[in-house]
């Protein structure tokens, strides 16, 4: 039997268990050009929670009563399919569920042999293809510059100041508590940022003494504001994400905005999903990084499609470092 995550209302404010359904049905079969996949890794990422809200976004909503869109990684058992073998492994958008059936296009093969799985829907997965095109493309980084990262100790900011690191950069990280900034101090960021235990604004000040040439906002809210009010000329502010925002009707807006005038500087956001035709491209790259040690690599792994909710949650309360990814195999 397959189980499922299906969406089963709309959640205010954060997502409860009773915003799910954990549906069972029996595993489809193979047509013609089909393969099943057994699914092991499911990501979670804040991104979902724009997802299961009725607003326009770069992509449709989640419906009621549908298999709540994720990434995957997991085996072929049976396949119709020559591209992918019974055997093989691939990562795609399989959703929460065990269980598979896909005509193949949106699915893409990965080796066992070559990283751990769950690494394929993590640092070489959507949050490392972000935090690559976001900081080398968006961010258009040079050596010598200061880069500030909010969520520096998330799936995405600790690959983007590592990143920002190897290129030669001076790397601020924004996460916390102690036990997180501890953590970006491992990945090798030059100073951090506790902002549960220190005034943000003053910190940033401190830290980047001279400013900030690029900013890198996964959070949203008062921290962008702060982060707003310390650029420097010609600065690059990367809208990556808000995850601060995600489960309030309330949003915070900037009031530094006109500094970006000030300074001349610029603000945008990013989708990754506008870079896929370079995946494997980056992906090689950062590989490379990898088996240098110069690029590290941490999936935080929880089990049980059960503990979809409580694992999900994960990402609002900050009980998680790295890639927050939920095993679904059995």
């Amino acid at each position: 039997m397959n189980k499922r995550i299906l969406l089963a209302s709309r959640p205010e404010g954060l997502p409860k268990e009773e915003n799910w359904t954990l549906d069972t049905q029996e595993i489809p079969s193979v047509g013609e050009g089909e393969i099943l996949i057994r699914n092991h890794y499911v990501s979670l990422d804040p991104a979902m929670r724009i997802w299961i809200t009725n607003v326009k976004s770069y992509l449709p909503p989640v419906g009621i009563d549908e298999v709540m869109r994720a990434g995957t990684v997991g085996e072929v058992i049976e396949s119709k399919n020559e591209s992918h073998p019974v055997g093989s492994f691939v990562s795609g958008w399989g959703g929460v569920q065990q269980y598979t059936l896909s005509d193949g296009k949106t699915m893409y093969s990965v080796d066992p042999k070559l990283a751990p799985l769950p690494t394929y829907i993590g640092s070489l997965g959507m949050p490392g293809m972000t935090a690559y095109f976001g900081i080398l493309q968006e961010g258009q980084i040079k050596e010598g510059e200061t880069v500030l990262v909010s969520g520096g100790a998330g799936a995405v900011g600790s690959i983007v100041g590592q990143i920002a690191k190897i290129k030669g950069c001076k790397v601020v990280g924004i996460a916390g508590g102690p036990e997180k900034c501890q953590y970006m101090k491992n990945l090798g960021f030059d100073e951090v940022i506790d902002y549960k235990n220190e005034h943000v604004y003053k910190a940033i000040r401190k830290t980047c003494p001279k400013g900030v040439d690029v900013y890198f906002d996964n959070v949203g809210g008062e921290i962008l504001d702060f982060a707003l009010a310390n650029i420097r000329m010609h600065a690059r502010v990367i809208i990556c994400g808000a995850i601060s925002q995600y489960n309030t009707n309330d949003i915070y807006g900037p009031k530094n905005y006109l500094n970006l005038l000030n300074k001349r500087a610029i603000m945008k956001g990013m989708l990754v999903l506008d870079y896929a035709k370079d995946y494997r491209k980056a992906a090689m790259e950062m590989g490379q990084w990898m088996m240098q040690g110069k690029l590290k690599t941490k999936e935080d792994i929880y089990e049980g499609i059960e503990n979809f909710n409580e694992t999900f949650l994960r990402l609002f309360s900050g009980q998680k470092k790295g890639k927050l990814v939920l095993k679904v195999i059995e």
